[in-house]
């Protein structure tokens, strides 16, 4: 009769209804399967507790998170407090060692060149002898020395400069 209306084979019909309802079965199984794992967790998650100590963990952990953000932001501080002290800091540094008076052995004169990050510090020239030692200072202001600088110096000067590209 069905296929008289609407011009279908009634196996087939009834082949794809078959179909369905497998089909529809898997997928209330694979519901069932999920639902019971979801009950596991649940049930894993609330052992042992009611609602008062489900509310004592939750208030708990905000105030963990209170504490983090806090901590954060103290670092954060902190960390903005050291950038700004770097500045000032010496971290450039260059060394020439030589001999000031070549008959002096070993090379015991040295310039030592420290310089901040936007290169003011100084240059220290000690020139030792055999009747002593003379130690010298030369400002620097933005990689520049007012004073002219010994080779040396500048060597040294030049070493600082680099040493932090």
């Amino acid at each position: 009769m069905i296929e008289y209306y609407l011009g279908i084979d009634s196996d087939y019909v009834i082949m794809g209804l078959a179909a369905l309802t497998v089909l529809l079965l898997l997928i209330v199984f694979i519901n069932i399967i999920q639902m019971h794992k979801l009950k596991k967790k649940y049930k894993m998650f609330m052992d042992g507790k009611n609602a008062k100590t489900l509310e004592e963990s939750i208030l708990s952990r905000m105030d963990q998170i209170d504490h983090l953000i806090s901590s954060t932001q103290k670092n954060e501080s902190d960390i903005q407090k050291i950038y700004k002290n770097m500045k000032t800091t010496f971290q450039k540094v260059g060394l020439v060692k030589y001999d000031a008076f070549h008959e002096m052995g070993g090379k015991l004169s040295f310039s030592l060149a420290l310089l901040n990050e936007i290169n003011d510090g100084f240059i220290v020239n000690a020139m030792h002898s055999r009747e002593g030692c003379y130690t010298y200072i030369k400002e620097i202001i933005d990689g520049n020395s007012i004073i002219a600088l010994a080779d040396e110096e500048q060597e040294a000067l030049d070493m600082a400069m680099k040493s932090k590209d």
